[in-house]
């Protein structure tokens, strides 16, 4: 197995385009692929909650990560989401894109019912006997409903060295920050990136490893502006960077749930690509328009 030590740097949840009558865009997906390749991000996310996964069937969702693995070529990583609630579904997908040259594989947990930890850590541990690529674990306790604890994420990455690092989105620097220290007191390598745009330099401070957050998808510059400054030791960038940065998640806000607002987002930037949004068909506004507009001026973020 190539394991992909450590997982750093900006990493856009890239979303899944698609045209009017809500089919898979596959010309609309290249141009966007080539548009984040293009500006020098460190690996692509397909298929996560900015991807619309969750409304995918398992062959919609095997037909888009074929398209963006073989598109995408080895220009950048490819990781892809396999996350589905039952193990059989997960093991589909995963075998899937590891098949189809994925870097790795992003497993969040499964949701609506709760797992006892014995019952989540089987269900990882089926995942991880069975496909021989990179997993990266996906925290996301505010959509699932149960959170990925540093000491549950400790003990499996202690048992399995494939579990190479997780997606963090959490609204809770602690958590991030006992997730570092914790899990790499038992596994060096183990890579920690914050799911939510403004906590990029709070996890870089406390020994984090990087970002998947949505607005590297339309300002790649500024988490890039973050990370490249900090790497350099440039306080006075990191400083300027972030100031930019903290104003973008009031994106969020626009609509919920916010797929619509990171798609007119990358459309509003200068991406020509269609923003049907399957979770939320046909609700952008003038006043959402503004808003984002708003939002763009505050940050610093040319409108295309």
């Amino acid at each position: 197995m190539k394991i992909i030590h450590p997982i750093a740097g900006v990493i856009p949840p890239v979303p899944t385009i698609l045209d009017q009558s809500g089919k898979f865009d596959r010309a609309g997906m290249k141009l966007l692929i080539d548009s984040l390749v293009s500006k020098g991000v460190h690996g692509l996310f397909f298929l996560g909650t900015a991807g619309e996964f969750s409304l995918f069937t398992a062959e919609q969702r095997e037909e888009i990560a074929e398209l963006c693995l073989e598109y995408t070529n080895g220009r950048l990583p490819a990781w892809i989401g396999t996350g589905s609630n039952t193990v059989s579904e997960t093991l589909r997908l995963s075998r899937h894109a590891a098949e189809h040259g994925a870097t790795g594989i992003v497993v969040i947990n499964p949701y609506y019912y709760k797992l006892s930890g014995d019952a989540l850590f089987a269900h990882y541990a089926a995942i991880l006997e069975a496909v021989d690529v990179p997993l990266m674990l996906y925290n996301f306790p505010a959509l699932t409903g149960q959170d990925l604890s540093p000491a549950f994420v400790s003990r499996l990455a202690a048992k399995y060295p494939n579990v190479a690092g997780i997606k963090e989105t959490v609204d809770q620097l602690s958590h991030i920050r006992q997730m570092i220290m914790q899990v790499k007191a038992v596994s060096p390598d183990f890579s920690v990136l914050c799911g939510f745009d403004e906590y990029l330099l709070p996890t870089l401070a406390a020994g984090g490893d990087g970002a998947i957050a949505a607005s590297a998808n339309f300002a790649p510059q500024l988490m890039l502006g973050v990370y490249d400054s900090f790497q350099k030791g440039d306080l006075a960038g990191v400083l300027q960077f972030n100031k930019q940065l903290v104003e973008i998640p009031a994106l969020y806000g626009i609509d919920d749930p916010f797929i619509a607002s990171i798609k007119e987002a990358v459309r509003l930037s200068g991406v020509p690509v269609s923003t049907y949004s399957l979770a939320s068909p046909g609700v952008w506004s003038a006043e959402h328009e503004q808003s984002l507009k708003e939002i763009f001026s505050r940050a610093g973020i040319a409108q295309g």
